[in-house]
């Protein structure tokens, strides 16, 4: 974890090399008199740099720099790609179609941009026979080749043979687009929920709850109140007899 910056009266430095709120260079001052320039601007001194001699600080809103590297760390973690190692077991004697559906989850995994490991179990006297799980394993390869590259080669573990699968750079680049995509798209649709309803079924947007006129209704006209059904007529004596 990289620890804040020293700030302000936090700095150690007798003098230091400051460079001003708009990137402009103020020279070597002393730490009283950059503690006064940041001041005089309602800023804080931060130091950048207290490797350098003398150390370099900046004059800068340093709760408005946390809160942006903060967002910025938010929206990196969004568009990155998680790696699954995701993993698919086989036997020497796998019938056909049990062979096809799982190549097609390898493939499915692969062109998520995760990672597959596929395993031979060999059980009995199958273990007298790894030419047929090597056989296997080398069908899997050729099956994919078209998205998917070796990353590990076939060997024993115990009574299991496994290779680990990769998806191939165009696999996987287009997987890290989708997930950009869908990154932007979940960011989007967020900002879209900023709009509440009000009485009469006018959106406001969101922080509008307090005041001003609701959106999409003319300014002047009057919210429609419900209908009200009108009184029934009081019965006179003589209806009552």
């Amino acid at each position: 974890m990289v620890r804040d910056q020293r700030t302000n009266r936090r700095i150690r430095a007798r003098e230091v090399r400051v460079v001003g709120s708009g990137g402009e260079q103020l020279g070597v001052l002393p730490i009283e008199a950059a503690l006064e320039r940041a001041q005089s601007e309602g800023l804080d001194l931060v130091e950048v740099n207290p490797m350098a001699k003398p150390p370099v600080c900046k004059i800068m809103d340093y709760g408005k720099f946390k809160y942006e590297e903060k967002k910025k760390a938010s929206e990196a973690k969004k568009k990155q790609v998680v790696v699954h190692l995701k993993e698919v077991k086989l036997r020497p004697k796998t019938e056909e179609h049990d062979y096809e559906f799982k190549v097609r989850n390898v493939r499915r995994f692969l062109e998520e941009g995760n990672k597959a490991k596929v395993t031979i179990m060999f059980r009995g006297r199958e273990i007298t026979h790894k030419e047929q799980g090597t056989a296997i394993l080398d069908d899997v390869t050729k099956d994919l080749k078209e998205v998917a590259v070796v990353e590990q080669a076939p060997r024993m573990e115990g009574r299991q043979m496994f290779m680990i699968l990769a998806p191939n750079p165009k696999v996987a680049a287009r997987a890290r687009e989708l997930a950009r995509q869908q990154a932007e798209a979940a960011s989007k649709k967020g900002d879209g929920k900023n709009e509440v309803l009000v009485a009469g079924g006018a959106p406001v947007a969101a922080g509008n709850q307090g005041g001003g006129r609701p959106v999409g209704r003319p300014e002047g006209s009057a919210v429609p109140q419900a209908a009200v059904a009108p009184a029934a007529p009081a019965s006179s004596p003589a209806e009552t007899k």
